[in-house]
């Protein structure tokens, strides 16, 4: 892509896009490059529309399709400034299917099976306060604050701060932590490298012998904790609302999409029908 992937990056710093998103939305739009072997600037919807088709064909992700579709409406909507292109260009229909949420006994077994301190402390700490993978690698040991009781989530998704709770339990997880490990450097979970924090991947590979360990059949990921801490929210009685800015979106409409209610959570509500006649249906009106 040449001077258009220089611009493009530049376009995607601008707008504040994480490091991570930036790179795959450059490498998503290079692919299409490759695959026409022509300018971004010398094609439209024809041969977008042509390469969407091909990936539909292979075996990905209904995530991965619909990052192909974002990354070719930036480089269009923005880079290009073809907005008459960017706006044509369909989202995938992708089924929607809710997670299998962790109950609170099988998240007990994974961390009680997680035997290097590091990992069962970081994949707490993750799950304690709703955390996605990168947040809880990047924690720094400033960002406890006991005092308040809350941890600091700096630069998260959307370069966005945020606090999430901090619970009593998981504050003396990470006392102890602290006193058994005394981390070197800035961040509260180090990596193998001195000064980097701890890779995801690290954190993703104990989580996945702790399932297997535990003999879990789930799909159990580290995006699933997140589920799982939500919809535990919910089932204790918390606001959406409150869940809402502890996940630090924007919209309450992707807190309803990102939680689930659980049927434990649907069958301790009261039926309207079983109020209707009683001192308790006043309610209603």
């Amino acid at each position: 892509m040449g001077a258009l992937y220089e611009k493009m990056s530049r376009d995607l710093r601008l707008r504040n896009m994480s490091p991570v998103t930036s790179k795959i939305y450059l490498a998503c739009c290079s692919k299409f490059v490759r695959f026409y072997m022509k300018s971004p600037a010398e094609m439209g919807l024809t041969e977008i529309d042509a390469f969407l088709d091909m990936l539909g064909k292979q075996d990905l992700s209904p995530s991965m399709r619909r990052t192909y579709v974002a990354s070719l409406k930036f480089l269009y909507g923005v880079t290009l400034d073809r907005l008459d292109v960017s706006s044509k260009i369909p989202w995938p229909k992708v089924a929607v299917k809710q997670p299998d949420i962790l109950s609170g006994t099988e998240m007990a077994w994974i961390l009680t099976a997680i035997t290097q301190l590091k990992y069962r402390v970081a994949m707490a700490t993750a799950y304690g306060g709703g955390l996605r993978v990168s947040e809880a690698c990047r924690l720094q040991v400033g960002d406890i604050d006991s005092k308040r009781g809350v941890i600091h989530i700096r630069a998260g998704k959307g370069r966005k701060d945020r606090s999430v709770m901090l619970g009593d339990r998981l504050l003396q997880t990470l006392r102890q932590y602290w006193s058994l490990v005394r981390p070197r450097g800035p961040y509260l979970f180090p990596g193998g490298k001195p000064g980097k924090p701890m890779s995801p991947t690290s954190l993703r590979k104990a989580l996945y012998e702790a399932v297997a360990k535990v003999g879990l059949k789930k799909r159990v990921t580290l995006h699933l904790l997140r589920h799982s801490f939500a919809t535990h929210l919910l089932e204790s009685g918390t606001d959406i609302r409150v869940v809402q800015i502890i996940l630090g979106h924007s919209s309450i409409r992707t807190t309803q999409h990102y939680t689930r209610v659980s049927t434990r959570h649907l069958a301790t509500r009261k039926n309207p029908l079983d109020l209707l006649g009683t001192p308790d249906g006043s309610v209603l009106g």
